[in-house]
């Protein structure tokens, strides 16, 4: 049975992914320290549902904690690491950046001095679209610089694929670095948008709608971002042989080392996206307008002619179809 480690898989996309390599039969080793940034119980509820299988191994431990993490793969081999978890949040990195850096920085060198160790054959981490700060020409692609971040959570996830490809140059270590385009559906986080849209409305409190309104985002369902995950895992990174240091593409490298973007390609705004809840649910809205938060951006927009080409992915879910799949979870959860 092939074996997958995947951190963070009491959270979002951790525990989607785990699902679905444990329907496929791969065994699954997961790591999470189920901390208290939003509901424990609902981290909870869906480790109960990785425990249902046989074939899922559960740590609950600190990525911090690297004697931790070096005992999980002194005792393990595994064909492929997907490293998961971290810090999420562009607002929450605004008042306590020291989490991020325990969590995203040390945890994430943790996992890259443990892959180099063991030779691991292909490390696939989250990376966000929050790099690209402040570029404005869109969509966002991989082969754009993206040396100017707007949060310290963007900062440390530009970080994590500096420190990734030094890895890969250093070492020869296999890394692909996934830029996620605002992921949501059943199961997901309870800070996100959709998730508090949802609830305000059906509590009948106002929603809080930030930039008027005005802002664009490519939103990405769950599924989609999965089988995105899956296929660039299996891809094992490779140098790009064109490569050249005179005219140095940000996206490869001479190094065994990738980036991708996995987005929906349909970038939405966020008053048609507020609209497309309030049909699903039945009930209008209570808008209150807000000016811009600070670390956000206007618009995302993902370019994914590379993940196309390389892994023949492109993400097909509607915001429609996606948006009334996650009120369908919300009501059964939640029993509204």
């Amino acid at each position: 049975m092939r074996s997958y480690l995947v951190t963070g898989t009491a959270g979002f996309i951790g525990f989607s992914l785990a699902r679905v390599l444990l329907q496929r039969g791969i065994r699954v080793v997961g790591i999470d320290a189920v901390n208290d940034y939003y509901s424990v119980r609902l981290k909870e509820d869906r480790l109960a549902i990785l425990r249902q299988f046989p074939h899922y191994e559960h740590h609950q431990l600190d990525l911090a904690d690297g004697a931790g993490i070096r005992r999980i793969f002194a005792a393990e081999s595994f064909d492929r690491v997907v490293h998961l978890a971290a810090q999420a949040g562009v607002r929450y990195s605004i008042e306590h950046p020291e989490v991020y850096v325990q969590s995203n920085l040390v945890g994430f060198f943790h996992i890259l001095e443990a892959c180099r160790r063991h030779s691991i054959p292909h490390l696939t981490y989250a990376s966000s679209s929050s790099v690209y700060g402040a570029n404005t020409e869109m969509p966002f692609s991989i082969h754009q610089n993206i040396d100017h971040p707007l949060s310290f959570y963007a900062a440390t996830k530009k970080a994590n694929e500096l420190m990734a490809h030094t890895y890969s140059h250093l070492y020869g270590l296999p890394t692909t670095g996934l830029r996620f385009f605002t992921v949501y559906g059943p199961w997901g986080r309870p800070d996100m948008a959709l998730f508090l849209f949802t609830k305000a409305i059906l509590e009948g409190r106002p929603i809080q709608v930030f930039n008027q309104g005005k802002m664009r985002r490519d939103f990405t369902y769950i599924d989609d971002i999965v089988e995105g995950v899956f296929r660039t895992s299996e891809k094992i990174a490779t140098p790009n042989p064109d490569w050249s240091g005179d005219d140095p593409d940000p996206g490869t490298s001479r190094a065994p080392y990738r980036v991708y973007n996995i987005g929906n390609n349909q970038p939405v705004e966020l008053g048609y996206f507020i609209e497309t809840i309030e049909r699903a649910i039945g009930r209008e809205a209570v808008k209150e307008l807000l000016p811009m938060q600070p670390g956000d951006v206007p618009a995302t927009y993902a370019d994914i002619d590379d993940l196309v080409a390389d892994v023949d992915f492109r993400p097909q879910t509607s915001i429609e179809e996606g948006v009334g799949r996650f009120i369908a979870w919300y009501r059964e959860y939640y029993g509204v």
